[in-house]
């Protein structure tokens, strides 16, 4: 007699969660797993953590076992977070934030420094050179070596946005005169002169023979809103503008073709006047003055951090 054969039907295995307390190891696996997040892959995160893919691969899996889900997708068609990673990424943020929120209430307490200290800075700063940035930090960073430094270039607007997020331990941005936010303090005002390169029409042109005229009958890199003075504002609209960078290493680039003239911060384009790369154009003294300015958000965890790196910073200047 044969009889009907029912199967039973397999049950699912509900996730078991989190469970004990959170290790060393765990905090580990779930650096790792923020920054392949980050990131948008293993290939990519491969420099950041210096690690080979398949062992960022066995740090996920074991992170997916302690968790009991499945947090990302990866393989031909690449990598995704699932529903489960991105709560699990944004439950990791929260957790990372509120660790260095108890390390800076203890430096607070200790009087000692350390953590992450997040300085965005504006992507058009002069990098070369012995400027006051990179004095003060050499300094903070010797004085306290218990702190991360993690450096950010970004526009003045991101500055501002990091700042009044939190993502930003304190920023440096560029204003024009007068033009800064309240709450700001100003460190220096630089002042920027007009270049030509040494294949520009004006490189061996004589100094009286340089007129206004002559000036704007050449196209111009175009000038950030943050750079002014009274005399420019009065010549402006003549010029032409036909190539933009932002960076002051890029601009020096676009100068140094001979196709455009523009302005560089002075301590900038001393060598390259030197080396007889480029030539400072003197028409009437013209030049430019952008204001810097230290930015950030008061708050009883990174007080003193940021009060130490602001003392050094206007001391550097």
């Amino acid at each position: 007699m044969t009889g009907s054969s029912h199967k039973t039907p397999r049950l699912r295995k509900r996730p078991r969660g989190f469970q004990g307390h959170v290790s060393e190891i765990d905090l580990r696996l779930l650096r790792v797993f923020h920054t392949v997040a980050e990131q948008g892959g293993f290939s990519a995160a491969e420099i950041t953590l210096g690690k080979s893919k398949s062992s960022i691969s066995l740090d996920i899996s074991a992170l997916e076992t302690r968790l009991g889900l499945t947090i990302c997708l990866r393989g031909r068609s690449g990598f995704a977070l699932t529903d489960e990673g991105r709560e699990v990424l944004e439950a990791t943020r929260k957790l990372f934030v509120n660790l260095e929120h108890f390390r800076q209430q203890i430096n607070q307490t200790s009087g000692m420094l350390s953590g992450t200290f997040n300085l965005y800075v504006p992507d058009n700063i002069q990098t070369h050179g012995e400027t006051p940035l990179v004095k003060a930090i050499h300094t903070f960073t010797q004085s306290h070596p218990g702190v991360f430094m993690n450096l950010h270039s970004a526009s003045t607007k991101e500055v501002e946005v990091a700042v009044m997020t939190g993502q930003a331990t304190a920023g440096i941005a560029l204003y024009a005169q007068g033009q800064a936010p309240l709450g700001c303090r100003p460190l220096v005002a630089e002042a920027s002169y007009l270049f030509c390169g040494s294949r520009h029409p004006l490189f061996h042109m004589p100094e009286e023979d340089i007129t206004l005229d002559v000036l704007t009958s050449h196209s111009m890199v175009s000038v950030a809103d943050a750079a002014t003075s009274d005399r420019w504002e009065e010549i402006r609209p003549l010029f032409t503008y036909r190539a933009k960078a932002d960076r002051v290493d890029a601009r020096a680039l676009l100068i140094l073709s001979g196709s455009y003239i523009g302005f560089l911060p002075e301590v900038f384009a001393a060598p390259l006047v030197a080396q007889g790369l480029l030539r400072r154009i003197v028409f009437n003294d013209l030049r430019l003055i952008t204001c810097c300015h230290f930015l950030a958000r008061t708050s009883p965890e990174t007080s003193l951090m940021v009060e130490t790196f602001r003392t050094l910073l206007e001391a550097s200047y």
